[in-house]
């Protein structure tokens, strides 16, 4: 019979750090992954370079997270981003915050990252085994027994399902883990796709593809919640927006989206002037040369692509002087340019969501052990878990966090 003081399914960023934790508490500790490789999220985690942390302390972490952030505090206090880059450098990987907030692996290769776990996994005689599917986790009197793959039982008093999201099937997400956990009585949140590119009803960001904005700021534009922002680079699309403020903006979006089907949204293109400074700075700009146009006058602040849009859509000639412009036109374009209304009208969904939002409800969990509290010996760390944060290494650290207290094994 196979017997471990602990087992864990999942090897993402979550596992991977609860399986060495648990090992380097002297338990015998059997990893078990579905997919034929270990860490294939993580290995495309930030597009390969992977922002493992960053900065932040743990008040103005956890803040990022929104109503959920406090349940993360236990897990930071044991293992925050300090420890987490010296737990890295003790296994050889280097790390540095080229921008003083996030942290990458110095190379920003995230091969180096999966290279190194692995290695302290088998340096801690971890048993690793692949192509493993867990289809059913073994209990009596809600205590964990151990659990059934499709090809053979393993036993255990301990297990940490660290199995992720719904986000990137592609790479083994299926959303396993709400299904096991449901099977033991654990409820999960509504899910929704998160951190992914967005389509809008306006067509024309299509021909603004070949440029980046800076600083733009997205709100959305409905009384209901009009608190909800972002802000950050932007990259335009054949079929509406994508980019890091995108990213982080999407994760507030999909679920008023599911709802009302379209959301309007207003962006500041111009690194957040307001009407009057925009109103002085085409004053300025006609003081300097009278002769000037409007794209001249914008060029300063905005590409000649959007121009051209914003001047469209402000019914204005962007070849025409400001200030022979007639008054009303004026006054729009000011208004377009402070903030250009959009409709969010849809997404490709957990296709090409990073992370998922909604998961294992936290009312269930201990936060000092992140042991469940309906079933004795079954813990939960990671994606999972009904938490996720903005883009900047929020989501990495709380896999690393949470697996670790998870690998605690504390109670």
């Amino acid at each position: 019979m196979k017997r471990y003081d602990v087992i864990v399914i999942g090897s993402g960023a979550a596992g991977m750090i609860a399986a060495i934790k648990a090992a380097r508490e002297k338990k015998r500790v059997l990893l078990l992954e579905k997919l034929s490789k270990l860490g294939s999220k993580l290995k495309a985690t930030g597009g390969g370079r992977c922002n493992l942390t960053n900065t932040l302390g743990n008040e103005d972490f956890m803040a990022k997270f929104g109503r959920n952030g406090r349940f993360m505090q236990d897990a930071l206090n044991l293992f925050g981003h300090k420890e987490l880059i010296e737990f890295f450098n003790d296994i050889g990987v280097k790390t540095h915050a080229p921008d003083g907030f996030r942290v990458f692996p110095v190379g920003h290769d995230s091969q180096t990252v999966l290279f190194a776990l692995q290695n302290e996994l088998e340096h801690l005689h971890v048993e690793v085994r692949t192509s493993q599917k867990v289809i059913e986790i073994l209990s009596e009197d809600l205590q964990i027994k151990g659990v059934k793959s499709r090809s053979d039982i393993y036993f255990s008093p301990n297990v940490i399902i660290a199995t992720g999201g719904l986000g990137y099937p592609v790479l083994g997400a299926e959303g396993d883990g709400y299904a096991l956990a449901s099977s033991l009585g654990h409820k999960t949140t509504e899910l929704y796709p998160a951190m992914m590119p967005l389509t809008t009803k306006e067509k024309w960001t299509n021909n603004c593809r070949a440029d980046t904005l800076a600083k733009v700021e997205l709100r959305v534009d409905l009384k209901k919640y009009k608190n909800l922002k972002a802000l950050g680079d932007l990259i335009f699309t054949k079929n509406g927006i994508r980019g890091p403020v995108v990213l982080d903006f999407a994760r507030e979006i999909t679920p008023i989206l599911s709802k009302l089907g379209e959301v309007p949204i207003v962006a500041n293109f111009t690194k957040g002037m307001n009407e009057d400074e925009i109103l002085r700075h085409f004053k300025n700009e006609s003081v300097k040369d009278p002769d000037s146009t409007i794209e001249q006058n914008l060029l300063s602040i905005l590409p000649s692509s959007v121009i051209h849009e914003l001047c469209r859509l402000a019914d204005v000639d962007p070849s025409m002087r400001f200030n022979k412009t007639e008054g009303k036109n004026r006054a729009r374009l000011i208004k377009i340019l402070a903030a250009t209304p959009l409709t969010v009208n849809g997404h490709e969904g957990f296709k090409t969501a990073m992370i998922t939002r909604g998961g294992i409800s936290l009312k269930e969990i201990d936060p000092r052990t992140m042991q469940s509290r309906l079933v004795k010996g079954l813990y939960f760390c990671g994606e999972v878990i009904d938490i996720d944060g903005p883009c900047g290494g929020y989501n990495l650290q709380w896999s690393f966090s949470s697996g670790y207290l998870a690998g605690s094994l504390l109670s």
